[in-house]
């Protein structure tokens, strides 16, 4: 009997090990991705994991993406003749050589008078018969441009447009069913989602680098008028300008564009064009044949701390008008200097950059909402979006010579009143009834704020000035240590300021 119970107690045993041992290579099967025959599912021919899927496994995601994405970037080269002088090479007009070689002797390393310059880049199939999008600098001023797909096809380039203002270009092969990269929504990306960025570095193609979103909004770095850029650090090098960036669904986020570097490489911070801006260009550029950007006929500048104090603004925020552009929509609109742009379309504007790019990409006709800080309320302004002018420079006038009253010096800015003779001088356009600053002291508050020689003042404490007079009444009316608001033309823009006398 005790020999039964053992034996039935051993066989309980093995049936729950068996039981187990199957729960578990199920499991462990499930997670590898194996077939019952123990053989991996192939995933070839699946393509990028469709828009807004979930992803689970970021290696295989990037495997996908890259399979996906890699055939629409291409190589872009171009070739243009640069004009020389030609001549002698100044290292064989040397008397030495001259001497003891001749004159003929040195004509035969003369310097060619047109020679080729060749540069390397990447662009993205962004439409199936032949479309590409690239950086404007990788195709400017090219002779010829040549296209290598990724199987190794070659074709001629033909630029449809270009937009140096925001540095892209959009060109077209003849050919056709061409593989893509979808659109993405470059609006919803945050910082620290990965990316992918493809292209020919040094031209090595299709080389695909992994990084993450390391900023968004970057703005006022010279690299272009319209700035906005993608900041990553996914590797980007000389020959990936006009190379994608995409998300993790394959998505084209972005047109790689610049780095920031002072070894030439690599150094962590690359820039991209965000794709909603590039969408914006490539379809003006098919329906109009040139970029054509919304206006709203204002100079804008940053609201710093103290002109925030000046004007009534709680946060640090908004675009303040330096100017207004005559019969432009602001005017229109009764937009005045001095104002301060707080929302554009329902949403809030962070800076001038914000403000400008959103104008810009606004389609011409539209009726747009806004809000406006002035006197410390908030105003709403509607108007009407017009086209920005080719040419924005306002043209100087020209008037009668007046005589000078003398410079003044009250702190630390020596002024005079503007005559013909003081603008040729300091190299400025002459115009009546004009303040012009000769002088800054070193060292002093208004060095420190920024004000400049040639600086025309407009304004103090937003009252205008027109003579030396204006100016030391209005300076003798402020007690010392009071912040004092003043407007300046800089070679055309004004430009609000603060300092402390």
């Amino acid at each position: 009997m005790q020999d039964f119970k053992t034996v039935r107690k051993w066989i309980s045993i093995a049936i729950f090990m068996v039981g187990l041992g199957v729960i578990v290579g199920v499991t462990i099967s499930s997670n590898l991705n194996l077939t019952p025959a123990g053989k991996a599912v192939s995933n070839e021919g699946k393509g990028a994991p469709p828009a807004g899927s979930p992803l689970v496994k970021p290696d295989e995601t990037f495997v996908e993406i890259s399979k996906a994405d890699t055939p629409a970037v291409v190589n872009i080269s171009t070739t243009r003749m640069v004009k020389n002088e030609g001549g002698p090479n100044p290292f064989f007009e040397d008397p030495f050589f001259r001497r003891f070689f001749g004159e003929e002797f040195g004509r035969q390393f003369e310097q060619p008078k047109d020679r080729k310059e060749q540069s390397l880049g990447s662009g993205v199939i962004v439409e199936s018969d032949g479309i590409i999008i690239t950086n404007n600098h990788v195709v400017a001023n090219a002779d010829e441009i040549k296209v290598l797909l990724g199987d190794k096809r070659e074709f001629r380039g033909k630029v449809v447009g270009t937009d140096p203002k925001t540095d892209l270009a959009v060109i077209k092969i003849p050919a056709t069913n061409l593989p893509t990269i979808p659109w993405g929504d470059s609006g919803r990306m945050q910082v620290g989602e990965y990316v992918l960025a493809i292209g020919n570095p040094f031209g090595l193609n299709q080389t695909v680098t992994m990084g993450i979103i390391s900023a968004l909004g970057r703005a006022s770095i010279g690299i272009s008028d319209y700035e906005d850029f993608i900041q990553t650090d996914a590797a980007i090098n000389p020959g990936n300008s006009g190379g994608a960036l995409v998300n993790i669904r394959g998505e084209l986020i972005g047109i790689n564009t610049a780095i920031f570097s002072k070894s030439g490489g690599y150094m962590g911070i690359g820039f991209a064009i965000p794709s909603n801006m590039a969408k914006v260009i490539l379809e003006s550029i098919k329906k109009e044949g040139k970029v054509v950007r919304g206006w709203l006929g204002v100079s804008i500048q940053e609201v710093s701390p103290a002109l925030a104090k000046q004007f009534g603004i709680k946060e640090n925020g908004g675009a303040l008008v330096s100017d207004v552009m005559e019969k432009s929509p602001a005017e229109k609109a009764g937009i005045k200097r001095g104002d301060v742009i707080v929302q554009y379309q329902g949403k809030p504007v962070n800076d001038p950059s914000h403000l400008r790019n959103a104008v810009a990409e606004t389609p011409l006709g539209t009726k747009v909402k806004m809000v406006v800080i002035r006197e410390k309320k908030e105003i709403p302004v509607e108007l009407t979006i017009g086209e920005q002018p080719k040419n924005l420079s306002k043209a100087s006038g020209e008037g009668e010579e007046k005589g000078s009253e003398g410079s003044r010096t009250i702190s630390g800015l020596e002024v005079t009143n503007l005559t013909k003779e003081a603008a040729r001088r300091l190299g400025i356009p002459f115009k009546e009834n004009r303040v012009v600053v000769t002088n800054v002291e070193p060292g002093s508050p208004a060095e420190e704020t920024g004000i400049l020689r040639g600086d025309i003042l407009l304004e103090i404490n937003r009252v205008v000035i027109k003579s030396t007079e204006d100016y030391d009444r209005l300076m003798g009316q402020v007690n010392k240590g009071t912040e004092v608001l003043i407007l300046i033309d800089r070679q055309g823009r004004a430009l609000y300021l603060t300092f402390t006398p």
